[in-house]
C-alpha cells in the first residue's frame, strides 16, 4: 500500500461519526487533512484531536444542500492546499420514515442534492486536476441498505453513486486516478440510529483501504469497511 504522507485528503461530515473516523485515520498515516462541516464551530472537536497527528489540516465549511454552499467548500481548498489527492464524499442525510408513496417531491430532491449532486461536482472539480498530476482516490461512500422503502431517497440516492462512481472511474481509466465506493456498514451514528450493528469505530482500517491502493489499482469497485476490521 502507498504512503500517504504529505498529501492533502478532502473529507466532508468530517465533524463526527464516520466522516471523523476517516479523518483520523488518515491523520494517523501522516495524511494532511482539510475538515469540513456544514459550519466552522461544528469542527472544533475534530481539529482537536488532529492536533495529536502533528499534520497539517485547513477548514472549509458550507452546506451541501445548496449550489451556493457546494461552491464554498471549493472556494475554500482553493484558498488552502489549491486541491486535494484524496477526495472523501462521506457526508450524507437520510430522509424521514414515511410509506414510500408518501415521501414528496421535495424531500427526494433534498436527498439527492446532498447525498448525490453534491458529490458529482466534488468529483468534477477535484478529478480533473487529479488527472493533470497522475494521482488520486476518489471514495464516495455508499450503503448496503435494501428493501426499506420507507427510505427509499436514501437508498436511491446511494444506488445512483454507485453507478456514478463505476461511470467517474472509467472515464479515469489509466490516469491512476482511482474512484471506488465504500459502504461502511451498518453503525450506530446519528444517521444509522442506535440499533447499528456496529461502533463507529471499525469503520477504521478499512475504510482507509481504498486510499491506500497501489498506483492504477483497483477502480470502479464496491468496497466494505466491515471485511477489514480485523485488519491491523
Amino acid at each position: 500500500m502507498i504512503s500517504l504522507e504529505n498529501r492533502w485528503a478532502l473529507v466532508t461530515g468530517s465533524s463526527r461519526g464516520i466522516g471523523q473516523q476517516i479523518a483520523l485515520g488518515l491523520a494517523a498515516l501522516k495524511c494532511n487533512i482539510i475538515v469540513h462541516g456544514r459550519e466552522i464551530s461544528h469542527l472544533d472537536e475534530t481539529l482537536k484531536e488532529l492536533e495529536k497527528y502533528g499534520i497539517k489540516t485547513h477548514v472549509v465549511y458550507g452546506e451541501l444542500s445548496t449550489v451556493n454552499g457546494v461552491d464554498s467548500i471549493i472556494e475554500g481548498v482553493h484558498k488552502g492546499p489549491g486541491s486535494v489527492d484524496i477526495l472523501y464524499n462521506n457526508a450524507a442525510i437520510q430522509n424521514k420514515w414515511k410509506p414510500i408513496w408518501e415521501i414528496s417531491n421535495k424531500e427526494w430532491l433534498e436527498t439527492f442534492q446532498i447525498n448525490f449532486f453534491s458529490v458529482v461536482t466534488l468529483c468534477n472539480t477535484f478529478a480533473a486536476k487529479m488527472k493533470k498530476r497522475g494521482f488520486g482516490r476518489i471514495i464516495n461512500l455508499t450503503s448496503g441498505i435494501k428493501d426499506v422503502p420507507q427510505l427509499s431517497p436514501y437508498s436511491v440516492s446511494k444506488a445512483s453513486i454507485d453507478k456514478y462512481s463505476q461511470d467517474l472511474a472509467f472515464e479515469l481509466k489509466g490516469t491512476n486516478v482511482l474512484v471506488n465506493y465504500l459502504d461502511p456498514g451498518w453503525l450506530r451514528t446519528d444517521l444509522g440510529g442506535p440499533n447499528g450493528m456496529f461502533d463507529v469505530e471499525t469503520v477504521i482500517p478499512g475504510a482507509l483501504v481504498p486510499a491506500l491502493l497501489e498506483d492504477n489499482g483497483p477502480s470502479g469497485r464496491l468496497f466494505s469497511a466491515q471485511d477489514f476490521k480485523y485488519l491491523k
